[in-house]
């Protein structure tokens, strides 16, 4: 009976599981309705899968009584998905028709393009999030990684700000998803800064220009920063801690899939950092920041997914920077003549600036061809800048002699200097923006858009000093004025990218903006061109000229005086840039090499001096300047599994001011004639710059690794305050940064896409040495005089060498 009962069982247990299945069956055609052989038919999110026959026909089982995304690709052509839920024992009929994808090679190409390939594009470097968590700094600073990027350097360790091909930091455009950053205004040192904008816990897509950029891309001089924050479908979580701060991240979706969120949360000490610093004291630095993104989906449709969708960015960082500074001990000099300062302070500085930014993005397809987003931004920004410090110094040799080596000998002067600043600054700014972009054909696509934004800024200066050296007191400078901006900003755009064929790209366009605060209308034609040679697919080449104009922005308004110059105009830049790219093999692996030369030649430049981190613009145009310069990078996976890259920069900028001249003295000390400068070196003016990003780990252990963060920067010119002859006349030290972590990866759980209860999935522990070499690294110079009217720039020296403990736990 037993027997008989088995045999029944075995025949009944197919029965049984196929009415747990449903089937689909269907066709994949192409725009001209021809069979796709080959075409890739799928469940979303899990590895059950089919492709088509040479009918371009497909079936496939697939679970019953359960959601499903059903998603169709083919080499070429955009993908398309379909939500569905079957019923047991369900059959379906369902025909696709694909689209061409002109961001696409043909398939006759040897080596298609994929979502990294860069080469159609002039100076663009896309980048893998992954590498950015992982990257040892000193705060887990997400713009830290651009600085390994050629073009791109940055010399304070302490601050997120980067310059790009001799340009300054307010030259630089970031977006995240389509929705333009504000950086606040008043940080006049590293360690004032908070937190950059961008969270790397959520970010999804990395895309870098570091120049000649298409005219969809706002008006500034220097680079383009487009992030694009992830739109999850499964729950995920991540806590991420160090002896610098923290961070916590949560991601997840609705059942149906038409709803996600992102949340990070992030705070910041960097007490453990700045007690490394020359000035010893009492440092309480904390920045704190919230960030959501939530990603609607508004289509009605459930075949066609995402046709309308809402996507809302918010966020809030409160920073709060005090530190009552008590002495400092700084030895500088040669070695024949060193010399050492002492300083003793008295009084407080305190910086504290709130930001909230909310922007929305509608955006919906009204064909398969036609998209049109709708964006509306806004920042309501308040800082405040406090300082009362008085300091009294002493300046003294240092002993050479063998007998007492090192002890302070003769004081060459003495003396003492008092600041006080009562800064504040409200800022409001709204925009609205409309963005299209329209597929006339599969090798022709345009894209066109308008903006109109709003700017509010109230700004109230009150700060002086004084400096009491040889004897008598001088005043340093005095500054007191209420500014108030109310101004309108219109700009728009469009574009065209034209495939001429397979191999051959041109993208064409102009921008125009108007403001109106100076009434000036300009207009920027851009032009790129990009071909793959057609007997070596792997060997590209790119060429790029256009017009970029910089409006003005409120700090270039400002002078010293603390005044606006409404006369001022927009700054302009003529790119001209050629570049190739190489793919190549190497140990059985692919690398990219990627060189570039530039030239840009500006006008209506308006100079500025750097201090620390602060921008003091002169508020004039009047003054033309170039920046030449060579970038190469060549990355790969220089360790199977694990992408490295090394760049190198080469670049000389140079400026003429308008009126500036040298008095030239007879042998007798008489004024002779006074002489015109002509060209001197900006105040980003770095010959040579060096970035490596190297990750490696052991041969038969993948989650033991080590990365390495290396940067090089030739010298920076400097010259003392208020002596225009000076300015920039001197070569500053080189800034050399080394920074390694090695990390240990403990899996716990493998099956990470079917998981249905939250758990700790990984454990990821590091530990960093920051600063390696323990390299003083200067960032400015403080001018003291002595008895004698001689006066000497005193370097002020970045952070020293650190260990740093780090974790980030996954669920």
């Amino acid at each position: 009976m037993l027997k008989y009962l088995s045999v029944w069982l075995l025949l009944l247990l197919p029965i049984g599981v196929s009415a747990q299945i449903a089937t689909i069956v269907g066709n994949v055609l192409d725009e001209d309705h021809k069979p796709l052989e080959m075409a890739t038919v799928g469940i979303k999110g899990k590895s059950r899968g089919t492709q088509t026959n040479n009918n371009g026909e497909f079936s496939l089982k697939v679970p019953a009584n359960e959601e499903l995304v059903l998603l169709v690709r083919y080499l070429g052509y955009k993908e398309q998905e379909r939500t569905l839920t079957l019923q047991a024992g369900q059959r379906i009929n369902l025909n696709f028709i694909l689209q061409p994808d002109p961001r696409q090679l043909s398939t006759v190409n040897v080596r298609s393009k994929d979502e990294n390939d860069t080469r159609e594009q002039v100076s663009i470097t896309k980048l893998d999030p992954r590498d950015i968590k992982q990257l040892p700094s000193a705060f887990g600073d997400f713009n830290k990684i651009l600085v390994t990027l050629p073009g791109v350097t940055s010399n304070n360790e302490l601050s997120s700000t980067y310059s790009v091909r001799g340009g300054n930091f307010d030259e630089n455009l970031v977006y995240v998803n389509g929705i333009e950053i504000y950086r606040p205004f008043l940080i006049s040192a590293g360690q004032q800064e908070g937190l950059s904008f961008v969270n790397p816990d959520l970010v999804d897509n990395i895309e870098f220009s570091s120049g000649g950029w298409q005219p969809k891309y706002g008006d500034k001089l220097s680079s383009v920063l487009a992030i694009k924050y992830k739109e999850p479908e499964a729950f995920a979580a991540s806590v991420t801690g160090s002896l610098t701060g923290g961070s916590l991240h949560l991601e997840s979706a609705s059942k149906n899939k038409k709803v996600s969120y992102l949340v990070g949360l992030r705070h910041k000490n960097s007490q453990y950092i700045l007690n490394s610093l020359q000035v010893n004291g009492e440092y309480r630095p904390t920045f704190s920041d919230a960030q959501a993104y939530l990603h609607i989906d508004l289509s009605k449709d459930t075949i066609n997914r995402n046709k309308t969708t809402l996507g809302v960015l918010a966020s809030y960082a409160q920073n709060d920077y005090l530190v009552v500074p008590e002495s400092r001990v700084t030895t500088f000099g040669t070695l024949q003549t060193p010399l050492r300062l002492y300083v003793g302070f008295d009084g407080r500085e305190q910086m504290q600036y709130n930001t909230y930014q909310l922007g929305l993005n509608l955006a919906h397809h009204f064909n398969e061809s036609f998209l049109s987003e709708l964006i509306f931004s806004g920042v309501h920004s308040r800082e405040r800048e406090f300082r009362d410090i008085e300091a009294g110094y002493r300046l003294s040799d240092v002993s050479t002699d063998a007998n007492n080596l090192g002890e302070s000998e003769r004081t060459r002067g003495v003396g003492s200097q008092f600041d006080h600043s009562r800064n504040t600054l409200l800022a409001r700014i709204a925009s609205m923006e409309s963005r299209n972009s329209w597929q006339l054909s599969s090798r022709s696509q345009l894209l066109f858009g308008a903006k109109a934004g709003v700017e509010s800024l109230e700004d109230h200066l009150a700060e002086y000093g004084f400096t009491d050296s040889a004897d008598y007191v001088t005043p340093a400078y005095y500054l007191a004025s209420d500014l108030n901006l109310n101004s309108v900003r219109y700009n728009g755009y469009v574009q065209h990218t034209y495939d001429i064929n397979s191999l051959k790209t041109l993208t064409y366009g102009v921008r125009a903006s108007y403001w109106s605060y100076n009434r000036e209308l300009t207009i920027t034609p851009r032009v790129q061109y990009s071909f793959i040679t057609k007997h070596n697919p792997d060997l590209s080449f790119k060429a790029a000229v256009g017009l970029y104009y910089q409006p003005p922005f409120y700090r270039e308004l400002r002078n010293y005086a603390g005044e606006l110059n409404p006369d001022l105009k927009a700054q302009r830049s003529l790119h001209t840039i050629i570049g190739s790219d190489y793919l190549f093999q190497a140990w059985g692996r692919e690398f990219k090499l990627t060189t570039e030369a530039y030239y840009k030649y500006m006008t209506n430049v308006i100079p500025y001096d750097i201090d620390n981190v602060r921008l003091r613009y002169y508020a004039r145009n009047n003054a033309k300047a170039y920046a030449a310069g060579f970038d190469v990078r060549v990355n790969g996976e220089f360790i199977e599994g694990a992408e490295s890259w090394l760049s190198l920069g080469i670049l000389t900028t140079k400026e003429n001011l308008e009126g500036d001249s040298l008095t030239i003295f007879n042998s007798d000390g008489s004024p002779a004639e006074r002489k015109e400068i002509g060209y001197i070196r900006r105040p980003t003016d770095q010959l040579l710059n060096i970035g490596v990003f190297f990750q490696d780990h052991l041969p038969d252990n993948p989650t033991i690794r080590m990365n390495l963060n290396l940067v090089y920067s030739s010298g920076l010119p400097f010259g003392p305050p208020r002596q225009p002859e000076y300015r920039n006349a001197f070569n500053g030290s080189a800034y050399k940064r080394v920074d390694i972590g090695f990390s240990k990866l403990i899996v716990l759980e493998s099956d990470l896409v079917n998981r249905k209860n939250v758990s700790l999935q990984s454990l990821w522990i590091g530990l960093e040495v920051l600063n390696l070499i323990n390299a003083n690294n200067r960032i400015s110079y403080t001018y003291l005089q002595d008895v004698n009217g001689l006066t000497y720039a005193v370097p002020n020296f970045l952070s020293g060498r650190r260990l740093n403990l780090r974790f980030i736990a996954k669920f």
